[in-house]
């Protein structure tokens, strides 16, 4: 198959956050706001994440779930750790799980900081984010800011709006899902390792601003309940065309829905 494998183009692939206890980092929408009431400031780092289980095809499930982002900061870029001490509420928060964030090997400078993670900006970038296991190989578009855990995986990078398609189409799922390991019950392993010998045919930006246009079609069907196969099959019929796939190759393949 054509294309440039994946681990040539100028993406980045990475894990998501690793707090090495979620119970004190990650907390419901009761808890959040319970922290911005008793302090105003504790909104400031506290942002919505996605789990594994969260993601489907071109959207999110969002379960009201937040993390507490009291990042360890970028030496390099000379981005300060979040002080905990400027964050009263959060801190009296935290401090009820002191012994086990003492204990825990995912730490910063500071019990009270996540451990050091160099793209943590990435996050707030346009992204593609998809689960680390899954038997239905979705990916979600992200360009609201939403952090993850570590069942995710988040790809930053060029043409981002495209890879998003191509990897939701029916050739990806045709052509590649045996690149990915099956394992017990039919999931299947999204191992970065796994996407870097993908090839993925290149394309120009303004190609990929039509991918764009599709994505956020698709996406606010979904958020009227309407359905999406129709642009589902624009998508497969374009990626078809940029492949040059004959009529026979284009039917071998057809509509590829993983439910």
């Amino acid at each position: 198959m054509n294309g440039v494998p994946l681990f040539e183009w100028d993406i980045r692939i990475n894990y998501g956050i690793k707090t090495g206890y979620n119970e004190a980092f990650i907390i419901n929408n009761n808890k959040r706001n319970e922290l911005i009431e008793e302090d105003s400031k504790s909104e400031e780092i506290i942002r919505p994440i996605l789990r594994g289980r969260d993601i489907k095809r071109y959207s999110v499930d969002f379960a009201d779930m937040w993390i507490i982002n009291t990042h360890n900061g970028i030496k390099e870029k000379s981005i300060e750790p979040v002080n905990v001490d400027d964050y009263p509420a959060i801190k009296k928060h935290l401090n009820m799980f002191h012994s086990k964030l003492e204990q825990r090997a995912d730490k910063g400078d500071t019990i009270y900081n996540l451990r050091n993670c160099a793209y943590i900006e990435d996050f707030f970038k346009p992204k593609i984010i998809f689960p680390n296991m899954t038997k239905y190989l979705p990916f979600v578009y992200d360009d609201e800011g939403f952090l993850t855990n570590q069942k995710c995986f988040i790809i930053t990078g060029e043409c981002i709006e495209f890879l998003t398609a191509f990897l939701n189409s029916s050739i990806f799922k045709y052509c590649f899902r045996e690149n990915f390991p099956e394992l017990q019950g039919g999931t299947r392993e999204l191992s970065k390792i796994f996407f870097d010998k993908i090839p993925v045919i290149k394309i120009s930006e303004l190609q990929n601003l039509k991918f764009k246009e599709i994505i956020i079609q698709i996406k606010e069907l979904i958020k009227k309940h309407q359905p999406i196969v129709e642009l589902e099959h624009k998508i497969d019929e374009i990626i078809f065309d940029l492949y040059d796939l004959d009529l026979h190759e284009r039917k071998t393949i057809g509509y590829i829905n993983i439910q």
